[in-house]
């Protein structure tokens, strides 16, 4: 067993936290306040060819494997978590579903948003179906060499900065999930109206709602074939969980750093309040379950890489490392005292920002039933049991 990155993948880590250091974390507070998408870091971001990394070369892509797109989002992410939710976390789902289309579509789309030039979203979620998502009541009708489209998808992250968006539609309502088909959507196309979300989190990364009314779009905007976009939204949740999970991880880890050092320099009653196990104490047990959490996820990534499933790996850490990270930034700020709890401190923001991760692609309750499905068996789902 190897618990190391190679020596490319430390190169490539070094680069990317120099990287966050200057370009993204000091002005993670400016975005918040601002509610404004930082834009020109996007496209840095691309030109640093770390988006969509797990794309193949022959798509446009360079081919990484998910535990270097796992360290990449996690590097990130100590600088901004909110920013990597949409140029990692959607950026991975999308990326992954895209490099699925045809040659035509990947150049118009997919090109343009691994260079950082087009921002997308992920739009399967509506008003009145999230995680049963088969309910979903979208539409998708073909005429001639066109699809129709007609709908609300809901709770989209970046929607009200994206250029196109990933949209499920159903094009047979009587199959199912077999029935649910994956088109891209352009933004600015006749019959498309945006909604946004006053949140009190990931402020910078607005959320909204897409509304499409007789929206139309050319055929070569299906993505594969007719009746496969569920199975192929549903496969990318087994890294994007993961990778959500890395993203919560790391700015707790951050604040517990900060932490350290403070409490090494605030003196109470004579010496530093880091001698006094009421602080250190809750430091260590934190960093011990975040430590350990993170572990995980790299055995998650790396068994896809494997080929491997990692669904019960991505169900455990979905709902533990959001957990966990809030209560350790929590803590941080309690143990910074009253300096802790003003917005002049990082730490209020990220405990809004990893909030938001523990319902982003599924709740933790969602999490929890994916990992009973692999360790009980699919009869065992709630959903599928039948008293008899």
């Amino acid at each position: 067993m190897h618990f190391e990155f190679t020596d490319e993948q430390l190169a490539l880590r070094d680069m990317v936290r120099k990287f966050t250091e200057k370009e993204v974390a000091p002005y993670y507070k400016q975005w918040d306040r601002e509610k404004k998408y930082p834009k020109h870091i996007n496209k840095k971001i691309g030109e640093l060819g770390l988006i969509g990394m797990a794309v193949p070369p022959e798509k446009g892509g360079i081919g990484a494997s998910h535990v270097t797109e796992g360290m990449v989002c996690e590097e990130v992410s100590r600088g901004d978590c909110s920013l990597t939710m949409s140029t990692f976390v959607v950026g991975h789902l999308d990326a992954a579903i895209l490099a699925q289309g045809s040659e035509k579509l990947r150049k118009e789309f997919l090109e343009p948003f691994l260079a950082g030039d087009k921002i997308p979203a992920f739009a399967i979620t509506e008003p009145g179906s999230g995680t049963d998502a088969v309910a979903m009541k979208a539409s998708a009708v073909k005429k001639g060499v066109k699809y129709i489209l007609n709908g609300e998808k809901a709770g989209i992250t970046a929607m009200m900065d994206a250029d196109f968006a990933v949209v499920f539609a159903k094009t047979d309502p009587a199959a199912g999930a077999r029935g649910v088909s994956c088109f891209v959507v352009p933004t600015n196309f006749p019959g498309v109206t945006l909604q946004s979300y006053e949140d009190m989190g990931v402020r910078s990364v607005a959320r909204g709602s897409i509304f499409m009314d007789d929206v139309e779009i050319p055929d070569y905007y299906l993505i594969g074939k007719e009746g496969t976009g569920f199975v192929m939204g549903m496969q990318g949740f087994d890294v994007s969980r993961i990778l959500l999970a890395l993203e919560a991880i790391a700015p707790a880890m951050v604040s517990l750093e900060e932490t350290v050092e403070y409490s090494k320099q605030r003196n109470a009653f004579g010496r530093p309040i880091a001698t006094f196990e009421g602080v250190s104490f809750p430091v260590v047990e934190h960093i011990s379950m975040l430590e350990a959490v993170r572990l995980l996820c790299y055995q998650g990534l790396w068994l896809r890489d494997q080929g491997k499933s990692s669904s019960k790996v991505a169900g455990m850490v979905k709902w533990m490392a959001p957990r966990f990270a809030t209560n350790a930034i929590r803590d941080c700020i309690v143990l910074h005292g009253h300096p802790g709890y003003t917005s002049e401190f990082p730490l209020e923001q990220r405990l809004r920002d990893v909030l938001a991760i523990e319902i982003a692609d599924g709740t933790s309750q969602v999490s929890k039933l994916v990992a009973l499905r692999e360790i009980f068996g699919r009869e065992y789902m709630p959903y599928n049991y039948r008293f008899k």
